[in-house]
């Protein structure tokens, strides 16, 4: 009977001596610096705004700081119904967003990094139009913040290997 908690204690600490070699992606302070000093340029408009304020959360943007990179976004949105009724009218919708992004050096302009990432999410559509529109706005906001998440660790990796492979398109999710 006393062997088997030495065992499953000899198994966990094992299982632990594994994760030796584990290092966080934001373990290294050069990843966290360098997020930090990349300033977001946005296109106009709510969604744009939605997501640079996302990614400046995300990069923890220092203002006062002069930026390292320049990242200039491009959105492209698109609303398709689902759920459609027998009076064609849809009770849900399905919300696409894609950001492209091109991250570019300070000051020369030189192209660090390119990526785009997609976010598709659905949402319900009421009869009442306050309603349907609070349903579209937080669809809205909801995709900005996964497309600024995803944008963020792309980043991350990359800036944790070095930034190698500078100018390589991310993969499109």
């Amino acid at each position: 009977m006393r062997i088997a908690p030495a065992f499953a204690a000899l198994a966990v600490a094992a299982g632990l001596s594994g994760c030796a070699g584990f290092q966080p992606l934001y373990g290294e302070p050069q990843v966290v610096r360098s997020l930090a000093a990349i300033d977001v340029q946005a296109p106009a408009g709510r969604t744009g705004y939605l997501i640079r304020q996302h990614l400046d959360d995300a990069f923890g943007r220092n203002p006062g700081a002069p930026p390292a990179y320049t990242m200039e976004l491009s959105l492209g949105e698109a609303r398709y119904p689902r759920g459609v009724r027998i009076d064609n009218v849809a009770t849900r919708y399905e919300y696409v967003l894609t950001a492209a992004y091109v991250l570019k050096t300070v000051p020369d302009g030189a192209i660090a990094r390119r990526g785009q990432v997609r976010v598709e999410l659905t949402y319900d559509s009421a009869d009442q139009p306050y309603a349907s529109i609070a349903a579209q706005q937080d669809a809205q906001d909801r995709a900005a913040d996964e497309a600024a998440r995803r944008i963020q660790l792309e980043l991350a990796v990359w800036l944790a290997n070095g930034g190698r492979n500078g100018g390589q398109r991310a993969a499109g999710r």
